[in-house]
């Protein structure tokens, strides 16, 4: 059973998650996530969790995806949760999840990357996960992503492809 000091991770896939294809000139998720060896370098001092939704790119994510990180989201013991996802359906997801989670007490980051974690150098993913590992030790309970040194809500996160960023709605 998780503590609530534990730091548990919800992984769906996206760029974050993926490598390289040079026969389909794109980035494609991994078979199976990544992310639980990198934070496992990271000596981190609280005790992670990880549970493995899906590996996809998010722009083929389905309602029963979506369904299924809720899920995951209310079966997690953890009062901290990190969900990775990919950047293209990133806003959708974590609004879904802020319209469909009825009384949340937990931290809920969403985070995603331009770059993917492996095989690139360099890459904004291990900054990424990083900036939302300490913002789960500081935000109150909500519903938030963190992307580029930045905090968003779900109503304004807006992904800018022109910027290679994500951005709020309210400033751009």
């Amino acid at each position: 059973m998780a503590k609530t000091d534990t730091l548990h991770f919800i992984m769906t896939g996206g760029t974050i998650d993926s490598y390289y294809d040079g026969s389909k000139d794109t980035a494609v998720p991994h078979a199976h996530s990544a992310i639980p060896k990198f934070i496992n370098t990271l000596k981190l001092y609280e005790t992670c969790e990880f549970t493995e939704v899906c590996m996809k790119d998010s722009r083929n994510l389905t309602e029963s995806d979506r369904k299924s990180i809720l899920n995951a989201v209310i079966a997690s013991k953890s009062k901290r949760i990190i969900i990775t996802h990919g950047t293209y359906t990133l806003p959708d997801t974590a609004r879904y999840l802020k319209a469909n989670l009825k009384n949340n007490d937990k931290v809920i980051i969403f985070v995603c990357s331009m770059i993917p974690l492996e095989g690139f150098i360099p890459t904004d993913a291990g900054f990424n996960i990083g900036y939302a590992i300490a913002q789960s030790q500081e935000l109150s309970k909500g519903i938030y992503v963190c992307m580029n040194g930045r905090i968003f809500t779900p109503e304004e996160v807006v992904k800018i492809l022109s910027e290679g960023r994500f951005g709020s709605i309210y400033t751009r």
